[in-house]
């Protein structure tokens, strides 16, 4: 199991160097003058370049790379031009906001899509089979943000049963002490159940949200994966030995198939990240998903650096993971490594 967690984390390394490389020429490439939208569209064309000088953006793409990279080999990812403030402590303060939210969301979507496609698949044909394909059919069709906006307009504006999407608390509760920088688990160790409540009634809709966009593809895989467990020979001999159904499911069949539900997960959790974006303006929510569009409309390359580079960390480490839940569930794995 080291030997291949060792492998993957240096397979990891070409590609975190990669992820580096095309940011900065993409941010680079990207229309918009950082200058000139900081001068200000009254700024004579001598305040404007001397903007750019002082930004470095004047000198050669090759050095300002190689400033880049030295920046990044001490841990700085530089500072933002909008906010003035050093990024990495700025993701550091808002990463915790969306990896609540996104955690949340992946949770409630586990939670109902592997019962629901464990039950379509034992039960083919039946209404629970026709529920997930229906379930699945919608989830993969509606575009994120449409969601997010019709649960804010039933929920909020017209049955008024969710709070102003404005943030991860109400405006009359002060946040609690950062411990996790996760707001449900802070509010319950500084043992303030009103705040707590109010953390969780923001956010429940954007969790849900996302938890409807990660639905379908957890729902759809487990039930095609168990599908083909249960014909299998091993099943049939389970099955003819007098084994009872439950014993046949859980035991035998739901452990074989999960192994391409964890694949899916670990796609799905990707996919979570870049939908976070969307669901994170809709909701006024205050992650590295919004930070990231404002600094991008704005033309401020740092943090949207910054941001790709924390995405491709986050994604390595989560691949890291998922191979350990492989050997952890199929000893084959472990051997192979």
């Amino acid at each position: 199991m080291l030997t291949m967690i060792g492998k993957r984390l240096m397979f990891a390394i070409p590609s975190l160097i990669g992820v580096v490389i095309v940011t900065f020429l993409l941010t680079r490439a990207l229309p918009g003058d950082p200058a000139a939208y900081f001068a200000g569209p009254a700024a004579t064309k001598e305040a404007v370049e001397q903007i750019r000088k002082k930004l470095g953006l004047d000198r050669p793409l090759i050095e300002q790379f190689f400033r880049y990279t030295n920046d990044l080999a001490h841990g700085d990812f530089g500072n933002s031009l909008t906010t003035g403030q050093p990024v990495a402590a700025e993701i550091r303060n808002r990463l915790p906001a969306s990896a609540e939210l996104t955690l949340l969301g992946l949770i409630v979507s586990i939670v109902i899509a592997i019962p629901l496609g464990v039950l379509a698949a034992t039960r083919p044909g039946s209404w629970v089979d026709h529920l997930c394909r229906v379930t699945t059919t919608a989830g993969v069709s509606l575009p994120v943000f449409f969601t997010g906006l019709v649960l804010v307009y039933v929920f909020y504006f017209q049955l008024g049963w969710s709070p102003a999407p404005l943030g991860r608390l109400d405006v009359f509760y002060s946040a609690p002490q950062t411990v996790t920088g996760f707001y449900l688990i802070d509010t319950l160790i500084a043992r303030d159940l009103e705040a707590f409540r109010s953390a969780l009634s923001q956010l429940i809709l954007p969790a849900t949200t996302l938890a409807i966009f990660s639905l379908a593809p957890i729902a759809r895989m487990t039930r095609a994966s168990m599908l083909a467990v249960l014909s299998s020979e091993f099943v049939r001999t389970a099955r003819a030995s007098g084994l009872s159904p439950a014993t046949v499911i859980v035991t035998y069949a739901f452990r074989n198939a999960m192994l391409p539900v964890i694949t899916t997960l670990s796609m799905v959790f990707s996919f979570l990240l870049g939908a976070n974006v969307l669901v994170e303006k809709v909701f006024a929510w205050p992650g590295i998903g919004s930070y990231a569009v404002e600094a991008l409309i704005s033309s401020d390359f740092a943090p949207v650096q910054g941001f790709v580079l924390t995405m491709a960390v986050m994604y390595v480490l989560l691949n890291l993971v998922i191979d350990i839940l492989y050997g952890v569930i199929d000893p084959r794995v472990r051997l192979e490594g």
